[in-house]
């Protein structure tokens, strides 16, 4: 007991390092625990993988082979340790021939697609650089019909990484996120995303699932690193220093867009069984002595283009992957040009919001729906253009919709919500609806 009584008079005598310790234990506490619940989560995943790699398959096919495009930069250089943990044991356990491919620098992985043999799956583990660059990459070969209708799976390890909010439920567990993400791909359950083709003065066009932006608060949202300093406040830093420069901030610029189109019925999965030989005769012998019937010529409709100019302190061109709807009739790009009135103190606040939802239509900004668009910038244009978080030089450019063009893996659970029927509901942008007949270094759309 006289030890006892001893040992709290020690505390109160030396209060403050108890303080200290206290807190540190508590901290060293907490940190175990959440390393132990990662390894549990682990354990599960790699244990629900070896399910799937422990299914026999018959003895004519040959196991599936994936390729994994893997950017080691992503996430502050932690890419390559958070896939070698998270995500490489349940793909090696899951039974599939895994090739790693791991970019050097930025571009790499559109040179490697071009060089790129056949291949069951492609992985992408990045953010959303490492997407485009590999989507692109793919798009731009010669025999991109055949290579663009293999499915490709994402495992999110970038510091922006969109697409997972499409493709996988939310987790604030990083570990969980990958985790799911990796098992997605097991599953075998994929959804068709739109992807647009933006062609500028170069001959090789770009290729984005997310969007293309241009404006003030894009601009101001590539420096907001540059005031690390200043902690939870470098967001309205950045938008604030950026007011001082030069305001009102308006861009200018002439766009031509056509409107939506019908979407097509989708193609059967399986092909129909061939018909028997007496059919297939009796069908050559009908058309070979049917009289040849008159062609009607038909007349071309012409493309009902819609022209305007625009004044506006930020112009975004994005997909509907981010709301993906897979029962919509109507393929359509969005195109939402937001008012160049703006208060400054506006202009700070909806910088923050769009930090965090980048395709944020706000109050008053006219959303145009169009198939296909036409961007022409008035001549000594400067400033850049974000294509899917990534930095490109501002030029005119001709922006395509390929609806359905990719095929990705998906949680089933995310996929059966998209094919419930559309419920109508409010609109989010309050603005006219017209539905009309991350490198640092600016780059040419090479």
């Amino acid at each position: 007991m006289a030890r006892v009584v001893r040992m709290f008079k020690t505390f109160k005598t030396h209060w403050k390092k108890t303080t200290v310790g206290v807190c540190l234990l508590t901290w060293g506490g907490n940190w175990l625990y959440g390393k132990h619940c990662d390894n549990l989560l682990r354990r599960a995943a790699c244990q629900e993988a070896q399910v799937f790699g422990n299914q026999l398959i018959p003895s004519n096919m040959q196991v599936k082979k994936a390729t994994v495009f893997l950017n080691p930069a992503a996430c502050k250089g932690k890419a390559r340790n958070l896939f070698e943990k998270n995500a490489a044991p349940i793909l090696h356990l899951s039974g599939l021939d895994i090739t790693i491919v791991k970019t050097d620098y930025e571009g790499q992985a559109k040179k490697l697609l071009e060089l790129m043999e056949n291949t069951d799956l492609i992985i992408i583990a990045g953010g959303d650089g490492t997407v485009q660059e590999v989507i692109t990459g793919l798009l731009r070969r010669a025999d991109e019909a055949t290579f663009s209708k293999i499915p490709i799976g994402f495992i999110p390890l970038g510091k922006s990484s969109t697409l997972s909010q499409t493709l996988y439920p939310g987790s604030l567990n990083q570990v969980q996120h990958i985790a799911d993400a990796t098992l997605a791909i097991l599953k075998g359950e994929t959804v068709p995303l739109d992807v647009l083709e933006i062609k500028g003065e170069k001959e090789q066009p770009v290729f984005a699932v997310t969007g293309l932006r241009w404006g003030s608060y894009r601009d101001a949202g590539v420096k907001v690193s540059k005031y690390w300093y200043l902690g939870p406040l470098k967001t309205k830093a950045a938008h604030f220093f950026s007011t001082l420069k030069e305001w009102p901030q308006k861009h200018q610029a002439s766009l031509t867009y056509l409107g939506p189109t019908k979407r097509p019925p989708e193609e059967p999965e399986e092909k129909p069984s061939r018909p028997p030989l007496y059919v297939r005769i009796y069908r050559r012998l009908s058309l070979y002595w049917a009289s040849p019937q008159k062609e009607i010529p038909q007349e071309a409709t012409l493309e009902a283009w819609e022209e305007m100019q625009l004044s506006t302190i930020e112009l975004s061109i994005t997909t509907q992957n981010r709301q993906l709807d897979l029962t919509r009739t109507e393929d359509f790009l969005n195109i939402c040009i937001e008012p160049d009135s703006v208060g400054k103190g506006d202009f700070i606040n909806r910088g923050s919001q769009k930090m965090c939802d980048p395709q944020l239509c706000p109050e008053g900004s006219q959303c145009i729906q169009a198939s296909r668009c036409i961007l022409q910038l008035p001549e000594g244009t400067e400033g850049s253009f974000g294509i899917d978080s990534e930095e490109y030089e501002a030029m005119p450019v001709e922006v395509k919709l390929l609806p359905r063009k990719l095929q990705f893996f998906c949680d089933p659970i995310r996929r059966k919500q998209m094919l419930q029927p559309a419920v109508q509901s409010e609109v989010t942008s309050e603005g006219p609806i017209s539905s009309g007949s991350s490198g640092s270094l600016k780059r040419a759309l090479t």
